[in-house]
């Protein structure tokens, strides 16, 4: 029976898209046949995710005796347990957890949250003995229980910015506090996410984990991008802008060749035609020029229309730089024009986006900082056209 004050945890649990992962890793590297995600308290243990090949009974919501568990003792010590054959443990063999459930393996890593309260443990059991002895399994598992944990503390930050934003005057102070929460916070979570996964692939050779592991790859490179854009918002609001540093680039045309290629790669469907001429010997900031041109063209796949090519034309001309990027299909409001460069801007208008709205308002901050400009048209007849302009030679402003 559920217990209706564990709802909030289990919605918690239930929004972590890797806890399916995770469990199916558990069981996949400890070759044993069931694993869960508990919450734990002083008088209650609730499954909130289960992962179960053995039948033995428990679904999400469902509880245990707390004091049949041995869980009630992690909570007390926060400290792993770990045992591969019960019956031949010089102190398992007599425990009654193993004896009341049939256990033979046994393995629970506490999950504790950032500020030191016990959420509960990530477990796996099995009737059967198994081979745990490995240290690397005791690892993996602890950087899963931390994954898990700081995700919950990321849902909590974002649960109470959310809460802050509705009740909130003044909305540029509320959305400093949320990039701060999200570029920040999630960096930590993000850096784990990627080392686990190459761990993790280094380890295993079965084709459904791959394909899980890069999946996982795919999600958190996307989320990598989320937040340099929220961090680059950060720097520009806060700040004086986006900073750049720039030098002379004497092959500034492989640099949006190499972001082109990125793009297609990403994007396999999309079909761009490019044209490319540009000089060498360009003053302006090559990282920041690639993040330009990946935030246009990124619009111009997510907003044109699938059925046609996406233009992108470079050039020098009266002593700029050049880059244009067109995408056919439907034209931009008249009424999101004005707004098209500012932050969340296609939210506030109405329009249904992917993303927090700031790839164009980041380019057109970029093009700012290289003295430059940002344009766009918009119509049924000729597509929607952005085009940057940028001094090729450095002017102190």
């Amino acid at each position: 029976m559920t217990h209706s004050a564990f709802s909030a945890d289990l919605e918690a649990i239930r929004n972590i898209d890797a806890v399916p992962v995770i469990l199916s890793m558990v069981k996949h590297l400890t070759g044993m046949r069931f694993a869960a995600v508990a919450r734990v308290t002083e008088k209650n243990w609730v499954a909130c995710a289960v992962d179960d090949s053995i039948d033995f009974g428990l679904q999400p919501g469902g509880e245990l005796v707390l004091e049949s568990t041995i869980c009630h003792e992690i909570r007390q010590h926060q400290q792993p347990v770990i045992f591969g054959h019960a019956s031949a443990h010089p102190i398992f063999s007599s425990h009654h957890t193993p004896k009341t459930y049939g256990l033979e393996s046994y393995i629970s890593i506490p999950i504790v949250r950032a500020n030191g309260d016990f959420f509960g443990t990530l477990c796996a059991i099995d009737s059967v003995p198994a081979n745990l002895d490995e240290p690397a399994i005791a690892k993996t598992l602890t950087l899963f229980a931390q994954l898990i944990a700081m995700s919950l503390d990321t849902q909590s930050h974002l649960q109470a910015t959310q809460l802050e934003l509705k009740d909130a005057t003044e909305l540029g102070r509320l959305r400093e506090q949320f990039i701060a929460v999200l570029g920040h916070d999630l960096r930590t979570p993000l850096s784990a996410i990627r080392m686990s996964t190459d761990l993790l692939e280094s380890r295993t050779e079965e084709k459904r984990s791959l394909n899980l592991l890069s999946a996982i790859r795919s999600s958190s490179v996307r989320m990598g991008v989320l937040i340099e854009n929220i961090l680059d918002f950060a720097r520009g609001r806060l700040g004086s802008g986006i900073p750049v540093q720039r030098t002379q680039v004497d092959d500034l045309q492989h640099t949006l060749q190499t972001t082109l290629e990125e793009i297609r790669a990403s994007h396999p469907r999309a079909v761009i035609i490019d044209s490319l001429q540009v000089p060498g010997g360009v003053h302006c900031d090559p990282l920041r020029i690639s993040q330009l041109l990946s935030n246009l063209l990124g619009n111009a796949v997510i907003h044109g229309a699938s059925t046609a090519p996406i233009l992108f034309n470079a050039w020098s001309e009266n002593n700029e730089i050049v880059l244009s990027v067109t995408n056919q299909g439907t034209p931009i409001p008249p009424q999101l024009m004005p707004l098209l460069f500012e932050p969340f801007s296609r939210a506030e208008a109405g329009q249904r986006c992917e993303g927090l709205g700031l790839g164009l308002y980041i380019a057109s901050q970029v093009v700012t900082a290289h003295n430059g400009t940002l344009s766009v048209t918009s119509s049924a007849e000729s597509g929607t056209c952005f085009v940057a302009r940028f001094p090729a030679q450095f002017k102190w402003v």
